[in-house]
């Protein structure tokens, strides 16, 4: 065969070849879609809930709210003729301010009789309800008193315990001077090289004896009547020789009022009920291996300075005599010092009323919290009992000058 026809003959079979290789048809692409299910359609999404935004903490209430003269318990059935002596005291220290000029050059000409007082009060002044942050209006009332303590000049084997004045070395800084927003703030420390640190702690203080040795005013026996003198604040003490010396706060070591009687309830030394002055001075006695340990956990040390024994009430936080009966301590980022305050509480342990004027002439390192106040009973034991049983539920309304609406006021 020529070599055309072989090549043609060849060429043939391999169009054969590729065509018998071919798949075989499948189904239709219309048949293969019906052949699949239906698609469903997705399922609806659920909804979800609604986040409402949290709602922004709401402000502290301010400590002095708008009152009526009709709201305060108790405000007719007081004697305020015994508040007068009390209200003087305030006014030489307050005429000093615009403010309080006026109603006090008032008050000096008026007569120490009740319905004179009254209305003065009525017409030339406006009461505050004194109210916490959580704008509940009651809060703690307790008691102190100016106690009697049995010491001498120097330390001899009987008095071993120090009554100090303020130390060389404790710094204190007044906030207010540089922030006024900050006033009645204070900074206390010591100088540590080139820094500021806190100073010493009660425990670091008892063992530096030698080094305080200079600054003791006076030496007494009992470490326990020597707490409760720094607790009040001032304190007379009868020395050997038969005379009397009085001493005032002068300075703290900055460091927080921690309660010991909380201490010896949280240890169960104690129940709720017995933790009175009365209660932690039986404990003492009972147990004197500890005291030092129940002592210590109070790290608030406080220094006094020698003061006259003229006869009349200690001086308190304002500068004048506080009067028995009529005058407190109050916190004074809420109580302006200074300021007449009708208080309704009642007498320790009982039920029975206590409503009356008094003055806001003292201050102290428990007293904090706007409805919060401590009560002056006077100098020496019968007052002291009063003091160390009281701590009373109590509700507080401040009165100050018509026009006077300080800082810290409800606008």
């Amino acid at each position: 065969m020529p070599t055309r026809q072989l090549a043609t003959a060849f060429l043939a079979i391999l169009i054969l070849a590729g065509c018998a290789t071919q798949p075989a048809p499948t189904a239709k692409p219309e048949a293969t879609q019906a052949a699949c299910p239906a698609l469903q359609p997705c399922p609806a999404c659920p909804v979800c809930p609604t986040v409402e935004p949290p709602m922004p903490p709401k402000p502290p209430a301010r400590p002095l709210q708008e009152a009526r003269w009709e709201d305060i318990a108790g405000w007719g059935e007081d004697n305020l003729a015994e508040a007068h002596s009390a209200l003087l005291e305030s006014c030489s220290a307050l005429s000093r301010q615009t403010v309080w000029r006026g109603v006090c050059d008032e008050a000096r000409v008026l007569p120490a009789e009740t319905a004179a007082l009254r209305s003065f009060f009525e017409t030339r002044f406006r009461p505050w309800r004194v109210t916490n942050a959580d704008e509940s209006r009651e809060g703690l009332v307790t008691g102190y008193y100016e106690p009697l303590l049995r010491g001498s000049r120097e330390r001899t084997k009987l008095n071993r315990h120090a009554i100090y004045g303020v130390p060389d070395d404790l710094l204190v800084v007044d906030l207010g001077a540089l922030y006024p927003e900050l006033k009645n703030y204070r900074l206390r420390g010591r100088i540590d090289g080139r820094k500021v640190v806190p100073y010493w702690s009660r425990a670091e203080l008892a063992q530096q004896e030698e080094q305080l040795a200079g600054k003791a005013l006076f030496w007494v026996a009992d470490p326990i009547e020597l707490f409760f003198l720094q607790v009040q604040g001032s304190g007379r003490v009868d020395l050997p020789d038969g005379s009397r010396a009085r001493v005032g706060y002068a300075e703290q070591n900055g460091h927080p009022y921690t309660s010991i009687g909380r201490w010896l309830v949280e240890k169960g030394e104690l129940k709720l009920e017995q933790a009175s002055m009365q209660g932690i001075q039986a404990w003492a006695r009972a147990n004197p291996q500890r005291v030092n340990e129940m002592l210590n956990t109070n790290p608030s040390f406080v220094f006094f300075r020698a003061l006259p024994d003229n006869g009349g009430g200690p001086l308190g936080a304002l500068g004048v005599p506080l009067t028995p009966g009529r005058s407190i301590a109050v916190d004074p980022r809420a109580v302006p010092l200074g300021a007449p305050v009708f208080l309704a509480t009642t007498h320790p342990n009982s039920d029975k009323p206590l409503r009356r004027l008094v003055l806001a002439q003292d201050t102290g390192g428990a007293i904090k919290g706007a409805v919060r106040a401590d009560f002056f009973w006077g100098f020496g034991a019968e007052a002291g009992a009063q003091a160390g049983r009281m701590r009373q539920r109590g509700e507080m309304w401040v009165l100050l000058p018509n026009g006077f609406v300080p800082n810290n006021a409800s606008k």
